[in-house]
């Protein structure tokens, strides 16, 4: 990368702080969608809405002790890890570093129920299968939960292409990444805590390209198995075929809980946003904006995503890629 790029994009960093980005996230308890339009969706810029789902049934429902009773026997898929990481950089027996998808399973909601609760040191569930796995396998559910976002679908001017629910151990953790969705995200139990840096900042946010690969339990004991690779598994294993690949993936190296800025000193350079959702309010995530996600234990949450406009910002931040030489 030149010398020249490199001070555009110093250059870049001084005038979104400057003239795009405050000092910390907006928050407010009323939306009409004209002011979300104009004031948030418009800028690509986050917003929280204290309280903006305490009203649903689900928020004053939803709870372990609740789906116990309600729906016990429901299968879910739910992912497992030794680490917390679902999607994430993890580490082979070699010393090597991937990225490792989760091992993903069917089980009683009971059952996801009962590993939640024992906490086991290497087995750490997720419900987060991000198909619209709200309507699609808890159909006993969507009378308690709005079915889209009222001011939020008025100002896409369309429904959400998804609509998602999560469930989780406070271990379980979302490696920093970002979609290409305009995300309403919406705490029904515990809380979420959120890392947030804008897409401009992409030049400074560190990726390597990895090889991908999945987690695998055999007997009690996992192991990280390429997805490009034929490798003998334990018989009793019942796999979908793989999908054989040779493309590495490139993937965001640096943690923002701890980041090495001797390795990646322009990371310091970044605007870091850290924010707190609780139990009934909702975060306007907007597309292509990097985040990182911890909760509380048997944190509950649903979102919604729309599909983003892919419009002037996305073209200007389709340049950044190409400028950083990463993608």
């Amino acid at each position: 990368m030149t010398s020249d790029t490199m001070n555009a994009f110093y250059i870049l960093n001084e005038e979104t702080s400057a003239l795009y980005l405050g000092d910390d996230i907006a928050e407010t308890d009323n939306l009409e969608p004209l002011q979300f339009q104009r004031e948030y969706v418009s800028k690509n810029i986050p917003v929280i809405l204290r309280g903006g789902c305490a009203g649903w049934k689900a928020t004053k429902k939803w709870n372990a002790d609740y789906f116990r009773k309600k729906i016990p026997n429901k299968n879910v898929t739910v992912a497992l890890t030794p680490n917390g990481y679902a999607d994430g950089i993890a580490m082979d027996k070699n010393g090597r570093e991937l990225f490792v998808m989760p091992y993903e399973t069917d089980m009683k909601m009971n059952e996801f129920l009962d590993i939640l609760e024992q906490k086991r040191s290497n087995m750490i569930p997720y419900i987060q299968r991000q198909n619209s796995n709200l309507i699609e396998d808890f159909c006993e559910l969507l009378p308690e939960i709005e079915q889209e976002v009222s001011f939020a679908s008025e100002a896409f001017n369309k429904s959400p292409d998804a609509v998602n629910f999560w469930m989780g151990d406070e271990r379980a953790v979302t490696s920093m990444h970002k979609d290409p969705y305009e995300n309403i995200y919406c705490v029904i139990d515990g809380y979420k805590d959120f890392i947030l840096i804008p897409p401009t900042d992409l030049p400074f946010v560190p990726y390597k390209k990895y090889p991908r690969a999945e987690f695998k339990l055999c007997e009690g004991d996992w192991d990280i198995v390429e997805v490009d690779q034929k490798l003998d598994v334990c018989e009793e294993l019942e796999l979908d075929e793989v999908v054989v690949t040779s493309m590495d993936l490139p993937w965001i190296c640096i943690d923002p809980l701890q980041p090495d800025y001797n390795m990646y000193p322009d990371f310091k350079k970044v605007h870091k946003y850290h924010v707190r959702i609780n139990k009934g309010d909702c975060l306007y995530l907007p597309s292509l904006w990097f985040h990182h996600v911890r909760q509380s234990h048997s944190c509950i949450a649903v979102n919604y995503w729309y599909d983003m406009e892919f419009d002037i910002k996305y073209c200007y931040f389709k340049m950044l890629e190409a400028l950083t030489g990463m993608f």
